[in-house]
């Protein structure tokens, strides 16, 4: 079976939804209050492994309650965690969300997912170079990231590299990603003298830019490429892209090409948007082949 490494950040959101955002030195009331797990790197790896991936998760967490809860859901969800290490002299990340209208503002406090150094990715060596292909985020370190990207590169293993959220990265860094999935705030953070079509022409089949209802774009080689979005009513949007880095895992692993993954994983994100919650509203393979958009030619079990 192919197998899908996520090395990332684990964490709790606290997840408020009001019908205005406060002002600075304004208290209003909230509609509701929720607890769910999350972190960008569980997220993506919650995803895969619903979609049916052989998932491995590799990231820090701490030795406090929520470090209970996140190994736990991640186990439920069928994902390997013995590569998950707890540290006792910080807390597990959190993410601070408030929703209205649909729409998250997100603040994020790294806690544990910052205690994972350069000598704890030298120990994952052997988990890269067994993996099918490795997922990674900005949720930890820059050098570590910057370390993943380059293993991945020597033992030539395929890096889905999600820059999110936004930060400077060093170029050659950039270049050596298989496929660099940001959006379009990431993108023109990443490269600000580019313009989008100057960015996906200058790599492509590499660099996928994901645009919430205007879709994903990207080049073939020849001519840029946009892929669409489907159409629904979102009902919180936190984890979307979440969702659709860890479909595109499951379906380059399962074969497809690349216009083919980003289609399965603009389906998945589409219904992903549609539950509350980051991994709430992540599809399972079954909800998806019941998608009157499913395509029967994708061939994912």
């Amino acid at each position: 079976m192919s197998k899908i490494t996520v090395i990332g950040s684990i964490s709790t959101d606290f997840v408020v939804t009001a019908d205005k955002r406060p002002e600075v030195g304004e208290t209003i009331t909230g509609k509701e209050f929720n607890t769910t797990f999350g972190g960008k790197g569980a997220n993506q790896a919650v995803a895969s492994a619903r979609l049916g991936g052989d998932v491995y998760m590799a990231g820090t967490v701490g030795t406090d309650i929520f470090a209970t809860e996140l190994l736990a859901n991640l186990s439920t969800n069928n994902i390997h965690v013995d590569y998950v290490e707890p540290v006792t002299h910080v807390p597990s990340g959190s993410a601070h969300i408030t929703i209205v209208d649909g729409d998250n503002s997100i603040v994020y406090i790294p806690g544990a997912n910052n205690a994972i150094g350069t000598k704890r990715i030298e120990g994952l060596s052997e988990l890269i170079k067994t993996s099918t292909i490795v997922v990674v985020q900005n949720e930890l370190p820059q050098e570590v990231v910057d370390q993943i990207i380059e293993m991945c590169y020597e033992f030539s293993v395929k890096v889905i590299y999600n820059p999110a959220p936004a930060r400077k990265v060093n170029q050659s860094v950039l270049e050596k990603a298989t496929y660099l999935t940001p959006n379009e705030s990431e993108f023109k953070l990443l490269f600000p003298e580019l313009t989008i079509s100057e960015g996906l022409a200058k790599y492509p089949n590499q660099l996928i830019i994901t645009m919430g209802s205007k879709g994903v774009y990207y080049h073939d080689g020849t001519s840029e490429k946009q892929i669409s979005s489907y159409t629904v009513t979102p009902v919180d949007t936190t984890g979307a892209g979440d969702t659709f880095n860890g479909a595109f895992a499951v379906a380059l692993t399962a074969g497809l090409d690349l216009e083919s993954s980003i289609r399965f994983g603009n389906l998945a994100a589409s219904l992903s948007i549609q539950k509350f919650g980051a991994q709430g509203g992540m599809p399972s393979l079954i909800e998806m082949k019941e998608s009157e958009h499913y395509e029967k030619t994708w061939h994912i079990e």
